[in-house]
């Protein structure tokens, strides 16, 4: 079996291997068990199973072999798929943003919301593509819906990505702006008081910013907008202005 970090060998110690990850295994139920062992109440409106394999039947109708999908936020570090390839990519019709805002309990409240990343339109987002073997395609998507499309919030997409200097196609999930998770006109002051002090049962907001800037820097992906945004958030702990 060739390896699947043949092309990135420094990526090897930089993502977890999918047999370690908690989405491995992530459902519905396991979400509401950790929602009600921490006190809170659950109104997050669960995609039904029903629905969900509905949603993953519509984008990979017609698809056939081997998937790519395209990763921008935690699924860089931890995508918990059994891939077969990894390499660099680039959505040039995308971009990462800081607009979802979280108040279901994850990494924040009502009364503190948190925030975290979803993939918008944009002017291009640098990430990963994991490559997953034809004969796995059905069980592995099966995982990572489970995890990305929990509930609403989310497109499922087949999308443009540059490979290698070669446009090709990449299953990721897109910003739905019809929910109120994605709030599109978010205001700077407003992320950064967000990712300062939401938190949650997944760890605080500014935990995941740190994390998100620091796994991107640790692969050589540059984003301005993210380390930006975390200098701020640090200097709003300090008590300093941004």
């Amino acid at each position: 079996m060739s390896d699947p970090f043949r092309h990135h060998p420094g990526l090897r110690d930089k993502i977890k291997p999918a047999a370690e990850s908690f989405f491995r295994t992530f459902t519905t139920e396991t979400a509401r068990a950790i929602t009600e062992a921490n006190g809170l109440e659950d109104t997050f409106p669960y995609h039904s199973d029903a629905t969900r394999e509905a949603l993953r039947a519509e984008v990979l109708a017609g698809h056939e072999g081997d998937l790519l999908v395209f990763a921008y936020g935690s699924l860089l570090w931890d995508p918990a798929m059994e891939f077969t390839e990894v390499r660099r990519a680039h959505a040039p019709r995308h971009a990462r943003r800081f607009i979802l805002v979280d108040t279901f309990g994850a990494r924040g409240t009502e009364e503190a919301p948190g925030l975290m990343a979803a993939l918008d339109e944009g002017a291009g987002c640098d990430g990963l593509v994991f490559r997953l073997a034809a004969e796995t395609v059905d069980r592995e998507t099966e995982i990572l819906f489970r995890r990305e499309m929990i509930g609403p919030g989310y497109h499922a997409r087949m999308v443009p990505v540059v490979v290698d200097g070669e446009e090709t196609r990449a299953l990721t999930f897109i910003a739905d702006h019809d929910d109120p998770l994605m709030q599109g006109d978010i205001t700077r002051a407003e992320q950064v008081r967000y990712a300062a002090t939401g938190q949650g049962f997944l760890g605080t907001s500014y935990d995941y910013l740190a994390s998100t800037v620091a796994h991107l820097a640790e692969m050589g992906i540059e984003d301005a907008e993210a380390s930006a945004l975390l200098a701020e958030v640090d200097a709003l702990r300090r008590g300093s202005p941004p």
